[in-house]
């Protein structure tokens, strides 16, 4: 890779990290001296991340994802500055912001104002900088009522909150965002979600580290997954998810798929798709799909995703989404559903993927890519993904 190409805001370059993990400690200089003449090593080395590369492009929202212990978390701090690499090489252009570690310099025994005014400073922000963000950053923390009380007597959930509120008023060009940001309720939440939107839209270089594909699929551009300190998937965001979806299917269920390099279907099997009709109008698109199950089930969930030739998830459902309940089924049954949607898409051919679950939606008993494609032709040209009717109802001169 060119690390002076000043498109990449990041460059990995056979990054590799180890650590020295002791067995147990010698109880004197004696079993010291016993142990080295017999051999015998007080530690043992784990390669944590292992000759690991690749590239992130200015302006994009890249993904990072792994099951835990799969190195996501030394690949985070070594971003951050926080570990240094065995071997290899991080180039970053411009500044790095981590949201990680959030709170560190906070003091229990000062207030909240306090450690606001403390934190904002060691961002390299003056006293004057911070007195004119300080209403925005407690607006955004929701902590108004608590700013004069000692931090000591706050949640961890109200401290972190309040760190982040600090740190997005740092200005960088790239951030480095752990999820553990989606603390305390619903409404916070969905700011922060709303944060990674708008940054997003401004074309910010950040790098997301999570366990959460649905985060993955709305924000990032690319992404990687990470196992066993190795880069095993990397490129479009719909690959890489399904792949940690079936990486944690297959050891929650103990049940690999026979083919781990097939990424067009995977699951347990307990119940498979069997038929999938596509009838496209001018207005409609209908989906009817058949499922035959294997084994009795616990009411399963059922779902679809439309992709169009660019591989963009244009649009999903599921019965959980509708609310539809299912029942429990036996073995040998048929179940068939038939969906209907409008038919807004721009002409381009589509794939559609047909999903069953169960209804934690974390065993898959049958994911199947590209069970089938529907055409839809227009008359006219558009650059955008949907294409429903417009009307102009009136223009108005003056």
């Amino acid at each position: 890779m060119d690390t002076k190409n000043p498109q990449s805001a990041v460059v990995v370059e056979n990054l590799s990290k180890t650590f020295k993990l002791p067995h147990e400690q010698a109880s004197g200089i004696k079993q010291l001296v016993v142990n080295k003449f017999k051999g015998k090593k007080g530690y043992e080395v784990q390669t944590v991340l292992n000759d690991m590369s690749f590239e992130i492009k200015d302006g994009e929202f890249f993904g990072i994802v792994g099951r835990n212990g799969s190195g996501k978390s030394t690949l985070l701090k070594m971003l951050a500055g926080i570990y240094t690499p065995d071997t290899g090489a991080i180039k970053i252009n411009g500044s790095l912001t981590p949201f990680i570690e959030l709170g560190v310099g906070f003091n229990p025994e000062l207030t909240g104002r306090e450690n606001v005014f403390l934190n904002g400073a060691l961002l390299g922000f003056s006293k004057k900088e911070m007195e004119k963000m300080y209403d925005d950053i407690v607006d955004f923390a929701e902590l108004e009522k608590f700013m004069d009380q000692k931090l000591k007597n706050y949640s961890s959930g109200m401290q972190v909150r309040l760190a982040f509120s600090i740190a997005i008023k740092a200005e960088s060009d790239v951030l480095l965002i752990d999820e553990v940001l989606a603390v305390g309720d619903a409404a916070f939440q969905r700011k922060c979600f709303d944060y990674f939107m708008k940054l997003k839209k401004e074309k910010k270089t950040v790098i997301l580290v999570t366990h959460d594909m649905g985060a993955v699929r709305q924000y990032c551009d690319r992404a990687i997954m990470i196992d066993k300190g190795r880069i095993v998937h990397q490129g479009k965001v719909e690959k890489v998810a399904q792949a940690y979806q079936k990486l944690f299917n297959d050891e929650l269920t103990n049940t690999p798929n026979k083919e781990p390099d097939d990424d067009k279907r995977w699951g347990t099997g307990k119940i498979k798709g069997q038929e999938l009709k596509v009838t496209v109008t001018k207005d409609t698109v209908t989906l009817k799909s058949t499922y035959l199950v294997n084994e009795a089930i616990d009411a399963p969930v059922f779902g679809f995703n439309i992709y169009n030739s660019r591989g963009m998830n244009l649009l999903e459902g599921n019965t959980i989404r509708e609310k539809v309940k299912t029942r429990d089924l036996k073995a040998k049954e048929k179940v068939t559903l038939t969906w209907e949607f409008p038919n807004v898409f721009a002409a381009d051919t589509y794939s559609i993927s047909v999903s069953s679950c169960d209804s934690s939606v974390t065993e898959y008993y049958d994911w199947y890519n590209e069970a089938a494609y529907f055409i839809v032709e227009r008359e006219g040209n558009t650059a955008a993904v949907i294409d429903p009717p417009l009307t102009v109802e009136e223009v108005v001169y003056s």
